[in-house]
């Protein structure tokens, strides 16, 4: 399989640098890049062809689309009415594949997925979408390049992209800002910034896969740490007075509204 990239940023390195891992031969991986620094820096790290142009895309079995949203169309157009049998994959946001379809003169052999960022380290977690024309191998060796930097979720819909994008698109964010306040509150507990930041990470990255090897739900993990009048009740009690997680809540689903909101501005172009 023949995989070109159109756009050499950092979602696209973190796909290359996992496929290559799994043992894609880097002679089978191409990436168009129209900065040449980049272009220089892509093949020296990684051995592939770094390409000024596109043309050499229309020879991929798989096309990636990584480009942004608002870059798309310009990027498109030297594919326009070319296509014949390849697989176009896009992990841009917010544009759905109708759009895609229009901008490609129809072409319909196109699969849409997110990802997030802990795929540059291989922890990602993508979810995946095909057109109803994308055949059964063709799913496969979409979710194959995603597969390479993380693991993957087929959807029944497309709409349903919005709600992974508020979940595991933006969820780094919110994990992100839970450890910034536990290291606020170490700090104030009077801990060293440096001692705040390993308690924060460890303890965040220790529960999280404690969860990840379990079998029992997280909520009844929660109640084993959570004694009867407790040090950990009385925190809990506090965060559940202040809104923490119904907080979370209202904002993946306030993410999911803007998701679909910019899916509506960027499919009426």
């Amino acid at each position: 399989m023949k995989i070109t990239f159109i756009g050499g940023g950092n979602m696209a390195t973190a796909l290359i640098g996992g496929l290559l891992n799994k043992g894609f031969a880097p002679q089978d991986v191409a990436v168009v890049e129209p900065l040449p620094e980049k272009r220089q820096a892509l093949a020296a790290q990684f051995g592939v062809a770094a390409l000024a142009e596109v043309e050499k895309g229309l020879e991929s079995d798989v096309i990636v689309l990584a480009v942004k949203p608002q870059q798309m169309k310009e990027a498109l157009t030297p594919l326009a009415g070319r296509l014949t049998r390849q697989i176009v994959l896009s992990i841009a946001a917010g544009l759905p594949l109708e759009t895609l379809s229009r901008w490609l003169s129809g072409y319909r052999r196109l699969v849409r997925a997110m990802p997030n960022t802990p795929a540059l380290i291989g922890a990602g977690m993508a979810g995946l979408y095909a057109l109803p024309e994308v055949a059964l191998n063709e799913r496969m060796a979409a979710e194959r390049i995603l597969g390479a930097a993380g693991e993957t979720l087929w959807l029944e819909n497309e709409a349903m992209l919005d709600a992974v994008t508020a979940i595991s698109g933006s969820g780094p964010a919110y994990l992100f800002l839970f450890v910034e306040a536990l290291q606020q509150a170490a700090t104030e507990l009077g801990f060293t910034p440096e001692a705040a930041r390993q308690l924060a990470l460890a303890t965040t990255l220790g529960a999280a896969r404690l969860a990840a090897d379990s079998d029992v739900p997280v909520s009844l993990l929660r109640e084993r740490v959570t004694s009867k009048g407790g040090t950990t009740a009385a925190a809990l009690a506090v965060m559940a007075e202040t809104g923490v997680a119904a907080g979370i809540v209202a904002g993946a689903k306030a993410a999911r509204a803007r998701g679909e909101e910019l899916a509506q501005q960027f499919g009426a172009v």
